[in-house]
């Protein structure tokens, strides 16, 4: 039990600190149990903007509509996420993909606290990258149908689901929040076994 803990907190076993890692992100993008509430409807909600006009630009693109999209625009948007993840990985910069997520998940992570996060990424970028660039050119295979909830007078698209990467299946479980008519970033969680 001591080897296990000292490989989980000390950083002696990457894929153990990468599911901490991950554990850790994950639970605070689902909300924290641990006496605060995280209410999605007392967070910013003016300042958010298109962040490209280019037609290719799924999450910049302004709808109007908060209705489920199809699913290819579902794929669409994760792949374009999947893509901003790939960059950051890559660079070691996260502050693009955090600038385009949504203000509720820019203000509860910090550029920091993402890459603290996936370093365990980064420190492996030579397997990780491949992976992420694989799953850019292929179907994503959805654990359930992304569908909207509504919570706290906001939707929020879910998309859930992997994508069957060679040597590594990749698994990902990604939150959208509509804002100004355009679905923004809310949950990041990427598993790579």
């Amino acid at each position: 039990m001591k080897k296990l803990y000292v490989e989980l907190f000390y950083g002696k076993n990457a894929t153990l600190s990468g599911l901490l890692a991950l554990s850790i992100v994950g639970t605070i993008a689902l909300g924290c149990s641990c006496g605060k509430l995280f209410d999605l409807a007392k967070t910013s909600q003016g300042n958010e903007t298109a962040n490209s006009s280019s037609p290719d630009n799924v999450s910049g693109t302004k709808t109007g509509d908060d209705s489920l999209p199809s699913t290819e625009v579902v794929e669409a948007l994760v792949k374009e996420t999947i893509s901003q993840f790939e960059d950051a990985v890559d660079s070691g910069d996260f502050s693009v993909i955090h600038e385009k997520s949504s203000s509720d998940f820019q203000s509860t992570y910090t550029v920091d606290e993402m890459t603290e996060a996936f370093k365990s990424y980064t420190d492996k970028k030579s397997i990780v990258v491949p992976i992420l660039k694989k799953a850019e050119k292929l179907d994503a295979e959805f654990s359930s149908p992304p569908s909207v909830r509504h919570e706290k007078n906001l939707n929020i698209l879910m998309a859930a689901g992997n994508f069957p990467t060679k040597p590594f299946g990749l698994r990902f479980d990604f939150e959208y929040v509509m804002r100004e008519g355009e679905w923004k970033m809310l949950k990041l969680v990427i598993n790579i076994p």
